[in-house]
């Protein structure tokens, strides 16, 4: 039977990578991602081949991922993170459409909230929400809402492709809406290349926050009213002890 697999590689470090993932990996013929994420798993499964397009070519990538596996090739289509949080599983079954092959089978993995969050302490121990700044996909008067009504109910916030070039003022304008709800003293903290060389985090208050300088590597995190800095960790506090 005809299969493609959808992978979760994590944060891009071998080490954080699922078994299950690697094992995955292991059996492929075909590996296909962009050039960044093939760049990071090539040197341990050296022997596959592989094929990868650049960013905003996802729609080519997965076709042809589609395409050769239907046509009996073993292939693994990578993602960064979780392959069904801002991954490519859901096009996969929307190119896929209603045909029954090939069987897609979607492996999971670290998305960064999860490993960045491991990073900073524990920032997410209640209820939170994961909002993109970006707004290559999604209407940026959706993307403001979407803030709005995670400060209003006091989420502790995950925010993912908070800047690039293009988007230099995201996140300050993130910080401006979340200032609405939110007092300037709200412990935050970033985390950059999450898993990879060059790693990087602090921990700040939201107030400083709005004038920090991210990019599209940076994972950022704005606490809620029981998120406090203890000795550099920024800590969500759940309530055990007040039970």
């Amino acid at each position: 039977m005809s299969k493609l697999y959808v992978v979760g590689i994590g944060p891009g470090s071998y080490e954080e990578m699922t078994i299950r993932a690697a094992k995955v990996l292991s059996s492929c013929q075909l590996i296909v991602g962009y050039t960044v994420y093939n760049d990071l798993v090539r040197p341990h499964f050296p022997d596959k081949e592989y094929y990868e397009t650049p960013m905003t070519e996802e729609v080519e990538r997965c076709r042809y991922a589609l395409n050769r596996a239907k046509e009996g090739m073993l292939t693994a289509l990578i993602c960064s993170g979780d392959a069904g949080i801002y991954g490519l599983a859901g096009l996969a079954y929307e190119l896929r459409g209603a045909q029954s092959a090939p069987e897609i089978e979607v492996v999971p993995g670290l998305t960064a909230a999860i490993s960045g969050a491991a990073l900073l302490g524990a920032p997410l121990t209640n209820d939170f929400a994961v909002i993109s700044l970006s707004d290559l996909l999604t209407p940026w008067d959706t993307i403001e809402k979407r803030l709005e009504a995670a400060s209003k109910g006091d989420f502790c916030v995950a925010l993912y492709n908070p800047g690039s070039k293009k988007r230099k003022d995201h996140l300050k304008r993130a910080c401006h809406i979340m200032l609405q709800n939110k007092p300037p003293e709200t412990v935050c903290g970033v985390v950059r290349n999450i898993g990879r060389e060059g790693q990087q985090l602090d921990i700040m208050t939201l107030g400083d926050l709005y004038d920090f300088q991210a990019d599209m590597l940076t994972t950022v995190f704005i606490g809620n009213a029981h998120t406090v800095n203890l000795n550099h960790h920024m800590v969500t506090q759940r309530g055990y002890r007040d039970v």
